[in-house]
């Protein structure tokens, strides 16, 4: 009995949900799905990892390399028959003086060879190549964490605009049924003979153009949600639940604080972790005047079928080289990853320049939103208590329809002035967290 009623009250709770619900998402969950799934996103992190294994790479450089050679030929040229069969350990003396040895017959050989070499000193360079590789994987790693905060912001922001044209519909078709309200009462009144024909006419022309504004911003709502699908790397189809657009929250500090957090900006240690990688360049380069020293072991197996090994040796050799003249290229070399270097140096400092310059400009659109949004709210209460003074008189036959429909639309206009006021409020928070090297989520209320 209790398996039958549990049943049935699933049933009635699944009944009672809307069919094709849409999913509920919040600003922090969009911005959290954008920073793991938007495509950007995930393409920084990929090259973050190609980075991490390229530094594996070369610290591979470092170790023994071993190699495995399987060699077959024939050949009759007297030197290397004599060798060959020597290495074979085939070679007998009384076949060698009884037949000619200037024209010995076809020699089948095969060589199995396992050869050993690790590098020794090499100048400086191969500590310096993983010093440089070092560096750009943990650029690239920053610059993956950049690309997903720029991608929690552009999805935040395309969430603003969606739950802003949500609401601007809402706004619109609440104005229409106001009109069209206002329509209503002008027909009443002109088959009573107290206003003339002409103003119900213009009420009419009214409530036709608010059909074509709900039109047009559900046109535009469409547009926004799949934007919005798009920066969440998901079906441009979907739609979701959003909670409404709130008043955006006081700035917790002045331009100073947010000056200071901006130096430790994702982007700006990418770009100083790939300045230091420059300068090691010319250090890598100057390798080129010092000796090299490496040891090679080679073990060979050699017989007349491939894969024998009748004979076998082994070899140990250790080389040792230096490049005494190259006609000044390494010179060349060195000279221009300093340049390089000197040039990338006054690129990070302008860089740094710039983002100082972004965050101040960010800081100054924040402070001019929410002065802004403050406005449109005290201008929304103005043209409500208008609005409601002008519908009074129009009702006591002081003012004419037109004036009421005046009222009604400079209303209506009020109101999306603080909508969009208050979704640049919020949109300009969210690009002055992000240009300051902070959490997006961190400014919201």
């Amino acid at each position: 009995m209790r398996g039958r009623l549990h049943l049935t009250v699933v049933l009635l709770v699944a009944t009672a949900l809307p069919a094709g619900a849409a999913e509920r998402l919040t600003l922090r969950e969009a911005m959290a799905r954008a920073h793991e799934h938007a495509q950007e996103a995930k393409a920084a992190v990929d090259r973050a990892q190609a980075a991490g294994a390229r530094l594996k790479q070369a610290e591979g450089f470092r170790l023994p390399s071993v190699s495995l050679q399987e060699t077959w030929m024939r050949t009759d040229s007297p030197a290397e028959v004599f060798a060959l069969q020597l290495n074979q350990q085939r070679f007998s003396f009384a076949a060698f003086t009884a037949g000619d040895p200037n024209r010995p017959d076809f020699l089948n050989t095969a060589i199995s060879r396992v050869e050993l070499s690790l590098p020794l000193y090499t100048g400086g360079e191969l500590s310096g190549r993983v010093s440089q590789a070092r560096l750009a994987s943990a650029a690239a790693a920053n610059t993956a964490g950049w690309a997903g905060d720029q991608a929690a912001l552009a999805a935040a922001e395309a969430y603003v605009t969606v739950e802003q044209a949500r609401e601007y519909v809402a706004l619109l078709q609440r104005a229409r049924e106001t009109v069209k309200a206002h329509v209503e009462l002008a027909r009443a009144y002109s088959e009573q003979g107290m206003i003339v024909r002409s103003e119900v006419l213009r009420a009419e022309v009214e409530l036709a153009r608010l059909d074509d504004l709900v039109e047009e911003a559900q046109g535009r709502e469409r547009v926004a949600e799949a934007n919005l699908a798009f920066r969440l790397g998901s079906d441009q189809g979907m739609a979701w639940e959003l909670d409404p657009l709130s008043p955006p929250a006081p700035l917790a500090e002045g331009l100073d604080g947010w000056l200071a957090s901006a130096a430790s900006r994702k982007d700006l240690a990418a770009a100083q972790r790939g300045l230091q990688a420059g300068e090691l360049e010319a250090a890598v380069r100057r390798a080129a005047f010092l000796p090299r020293v490496g040891l090679v072991g080679r073990g060979d197996w050699v017989d007349d079928t491939l894969f024998g090994g009748h004979g076998s040796s082994t070899s140990i050799v250790a080389v040792a080289s230096l490049n005494v003249f190259s006609g000044g290229s390494d010179r060349a070399a060195v000279a221009a990853a300093r340049w390089e270097a000197k040039a990338g140096a006054e690129d990070v400092a302008r860089f740094a320049q710039g983002i100082q310059l972004q965050v101040r400009q960010a800081f100054q659109e924040a402070v001019t939103a929410r002065q802004r949004q403050a406005t449109a709210v005290k201008a929304l209460a103005a043209a409500r208590e208008a609005e409601r003074i002008t519908e009074e008189r129009f009702k006591t036959g002081v003012v004419k329809m037109i004036d009421l429909l005046d009222a009604t639309t400079a209303r209506r206009e009020a109101e999306t002035r603080e909508l969009v006021a208050r979704a640049d409020a919020t949109a300009a928070a969210l690009r002055l967290a992000v240009q300051a090297g902070r959490p997006a989520e961190s400014v919201l209320p």
